[in-house]
């Protein structure tokens, strides 16, 4: 972790990672990439294609019973359902997702001017969201599974953490929710095993998300510097309360039972791979360097990090 004294932050807005970029310029270098490489998912994909027969919905190796005792006594037939399954569930969740961001992005430029290219660089990211959550709704229906809303629980949760969240605590859940299945879309998009519906999904995806990803990252860097110290403090709980649920909240239980597997056991299984540690982690590892950087992951928000399983 590379540390930062108070005086070199003070000093013309740096962090650990060095002096902070133009909010304006970042912003309008967005807004020039959009404008070249932004896709209509109803026009770009081919909908009409059927599944070919043997292929997988997510990669093997991402499906969360992978290397169990019970992933080795399931019929290759049954594997590939559960990853039909879960890669609806994937998609529930990035609706449920995509829709508290949009919120919050919405809050943080409330106040700001709307002729900037920092508000109009959001805008366009929430038109982005807008064809991402639909995109992901057709694929969930296409796909013939049901729906994976989320647990009312964490239904809950999600709208009270939207409704408290700081705007660093804001960025720092968008990250969180897009970096993992971001390392995960990576890997799915150029494997030939996979049908290639899933993989256009998971490109476009992508190709679109780096922007997020970059927004929300130079935001925080300047959030984590400017903020009062009592919202720093707050954003690395509330950060690691998020880590927390959404970790549990990766996987949907209701797909064991949709594919007639025992749920308890599943879930035991999942729970106690190390396979599938490993994978949550590696997913991870990329946002908890930088958010370490940062200062998000120190005191009790770091603690609750590691117990989300996301943080070694």
């Amino acid at each position: 972790m590379t540390t930062l004294t108070e005086a070199d932050a003070l000093d013309g807005l740096r962090d650990a990672l060095g002096l902070l970029k133009d909010r304006e310029q970042v912003a309008q270098r967005l807004l020039d990439s959009s404008a070249k490489h932004s896709f209509d998912p109803d026009k770009e994909l081919d909908w009409d294609a059927p599944f070919e027969e043997g292929k997988w919905f997510w990669p093997p190796e991402l499906v969360s019973l992978y290397d169990t005792p019970m992933w080795k006594r399931m019929s290759e037939e049954q594997r590939i359902l559960l990853s039909r399954h879960e890669a609806a569930a994937l998609a529930s969740l990035g609706i449920w997702f995509e829709i508290i961001l949009m919120q919050l992005l919405v809050r943080h430029i409330y106040d700001k001017s709307a002729t900037s290219a920092h508000v109009r660089y959001a805008l366009t990211e929430i038109e982005d969201e807008c064809r991402h959550s639909k995109m992901f709704a057709r694929l969930i229906t296409h796909g013939g599974t049901p729906w994976y809303p989320v647990s009312r629980v964490h239904q809950h949760l999600g709208r009270l953490f939207k409704t408290i969240s700081t705007t660093p605590g804001s960025f720092t859940a968008t990250l969180l929710g897009e970096e993992v299945l971001d390392w995960m879309q990576r890997l799915t998009f150029p494997d030939e095993r996979v049908q290639p519906l899933i993989r256009g999904v998971t490109r476009i995806h992508v190709i679109e998300e780096a922007r997020h990803v970059r927004y929300a990252r130079e935001e925080l860097r300047r959030q984590m510097v400017t903020a009062p110290k009592w919202s720093q403090e707050f954003t690395r709980i509330t950060s690691g309360e998020f880590a927390r649920v959404f970790s549990v909240a990766f996987v949907n239980p209701d797909v064991y039972t949709n594919v007639g597997l025992d749920r308890r056991e599943a879930m035991a299984q999942v729970k106690a791979s190390g396979h599938r540690r490993d994978v949550m982690q590696q997913g991870s590892k990329r946002l908890t360097d930088f958010l370490d950087d940062i200062g998000v992951l120190r005191g009790v928000g770091r603690k609750l990090w590691q117990s989300s399983g996301l943080l070694a």
